[in-house]
């Protein structure tokens, strides 16, 4: 099967591993995050030309009346299942270098790097949902936000050295190795893809990672954050690539694909949403009132763009040029349904007007 994908712009899908999918809400559709509804979504990801399929790692939900993510399935383990059922995508999966040994990941990603015949990805997280790593007694309280990046970079370099070297010793501050193996080596790295936009993740991603995932408040603020993680690549004499996350809400016409915007926003889980913010940090009060400003957006955890085939195609274009990006993750309602119409009406789309002659 050959990538019939935009030329120059990656497409992926943002997989529902959790219960609930990616709308905190009670009238949505509530994707199943077992390994048969991920399987077929990755399948029709596959069959609808997008270039890869990522799943988080997530080891908390966030209760509600929801139960949004409580149930959720192993991003690493099931990715290599999908590697088996996938013959082209890209198969992203994400580790928490905070509870990962970077021996074990190297080894780990080694394994899905030759499962899926080089389409493996590691997204790299380092860990900030402090209450998914208190149960488990692996949170470091005395470490701060600087202080968990410098431990991710040492993480980082152990890890590459390990992929490329036979033997390695390294006595750092967070990790000692003697005469570590971690053989074979992959035949070729697995991408490497981070997040963050503070000073301190995007420098991360300059120096580790091939693909940075930026959020912003808005488009320009989008642009400036893909300029700045570029600049910060070239000056370490590397590329990365940039995306971005959409959901994308669909509809015959834009009218009914706005009337499914404000249903699915009517049945907001506030108290699963409220449970998220705490989760980030924010004290009770500040979560309740960041909430209330707009509950019915605050269902959806990502920009979002609604409407008919040809205006969510014009808007997915305008969004790519404008923040100059080079690809963009999608998160669906129902991504049985709404990713196959997608695919078929808007993929086309999207092709042709990269292909065009300028």
């Amino acid at each position: 099967m050959t990538n019939t994908t935009t030329p120059g712009t990656e497409y992926g899908i943002f997989l529902p591993i959790g219960s609930g999918g990616w709308i905190v809400s009670e009238t949505a559709p509530h994707p199943k995050s077992d390994y048969a509804y991920n399987r077929h979504s990755a399948a029709l990801a596959e069959e609808h030309g997008f270039d890869f399929i990522m799943s988080m790692g997530k080891w908390r939900g966030y209760g509600g009346a929801t139960g949004h993510w409580d149930h959720t399935l192993e991003s690493m383990t099931m990715m290599a299942g999908l590697a088996e059922a996938t013959e082209r995508v890209g198969v992203w999966a994400t580790i928490h270098a905070n509870i990962f040994h970077p021996a074990l990941a190297a080894k780990m990603f080694t394994t899905l790097q030759e499962i899926s015949g080089g389409r493996a990805g590691m997204n790299i997280v380092v860990g900030s949902y402090a209450d998914e790593f208190r149960q488990m007694g692996l949170w470091r309280e005395d470490m701060e936000h600087a202080d968990r990046y410098r431990y991710t970079e040492e993480w980082a370099t152990a890890l590459r050295r390990l992929w490329t070297e036979d033997s390695v010793t390294l006595n750092g501050e967070f990790f000692d190795l003697e005469d570590c193996r971690s053989l074979p080596h992959p035949a070729s790295p697995p991408t490497i893809i981070g997040a963050g936009r503070s000073p301190a993740g995007l420098a991360f991603q300059a120096r580790h990672c091939d693909g940075s995932f930026l959020t912003a408040q808005d488009l320009p603020g989008l642009r400036d954050a893909c300029r700045r993680v570029r600049a910060e690549s070239a000056r370490e004499g590397r590329t990365i690539r940039t995306y971005s996350m959409l959901t994308v809400i669909m509809d015959d016409s834009d009218a009914a694909a706005e009337a499914r915007r404000l249903e699915y926003g009517r049945g907001a889980d506030i108290q699963a949403i409220v449970n998220m913010k705490r989760s980030w940090g924010l004290p009770p009060d500040k979560a309740l009132s960041l909430t209330a400003e707009r509950p019915e957006d605050e269902a959806f955890q990502t920009p979002f763009v609604t409407g008919s085939p040809a205006t969510v195609a014009k808007r997915i274009n305008e969004i790519v040029a404008e923040a100059e990006l080079d690809g963009l993750m999608l998160i669906f309602p129902d991504y049985h349904a709404d990713l196959a119409a997608f695919g078929e009406r808007v993929m086309p789309m999207l092709r042709s007007t990269a292909e065009a002659p300028a």
